[in-house]
């Protein structure tokens, strides 16, 4: 297994811990938690980079680095909507986009293609990564907070404008589908 599907699967192997030190809701374990989160989160970014720069693009790594960034991203949100900073409404949002996306994907799968991530999902994961981290550093909620609102509403908005991307470019495989 190459470097870049190590850091991946580090990355899942993380989130266990980051939700475990989310627990207390104390200041010294959100601070912890904070730094797991934004060490996991920085894999993304280094797996990414050291598999285009050495060439080592796999199937695998395609398939398990979205999986990663998802199950972090999502986990760390579920854990802010149980401490009152989020609204559980901006993770279904998030959670929707990203099972309507993974369809799309198996079903181009079935008919033998990849959908890789675009540019719009990047900057939407990063958007993600910044509000989760701005939540579980300064705490303060979305509901009370004009700055965590406006950032929310970004992250809001680059979900469904990815998304949307997503299926407009990819109607071909949806008007084909059995």
């Amino acid at each position: 297994m190459n470097l870049p599907n190590k850091l991946s699967l580090t990355r899942m192997a993380l989130i266990p811990l980051m939700v475990a030190l989310m627990y207390p809701n104390n200041t010294f374990f959100n601070l912890l938690s904070a730094a797991v989160f934004g060490a996991a989160a920085f894999t993304d970014y280094l797996d990414g980079h050291i598999a285009r720069k050495e060439g080592i693009v796999t199937d695998f790594g395609k398939f398990i680095d979205p999986v990663a960034d998802k199950l972090l991203v999502l986990s760390a949100m579920v854990m802010l909507v149980n401490q009152g900073l989020m609204p559980a409404w901006i993770v279904v949002l998030i959670l929707a986009r990203e099972l309507c996306v993974d369809g799309l994907r198996m079903v181009a799968s079935g008919k033998g293609m990849v959908i890789a991530a675009g540019k719009l999902g990047k900057i939407k994961t990063v958007t993600q990564i910044i509000l989760v981290l701005w939540l579980m550093i300064l705490r303060l909620p979305v509901a009370g907070n004009f700055f965590s609102a406006v950032l929310a509403l970004v992250v809001v908005a680059m979900t469904l404008w990815s998304g949307a991307e997503y299926f407009i470019n990819n109607l071909h495989i949806i008007r084909n589908a059995k």
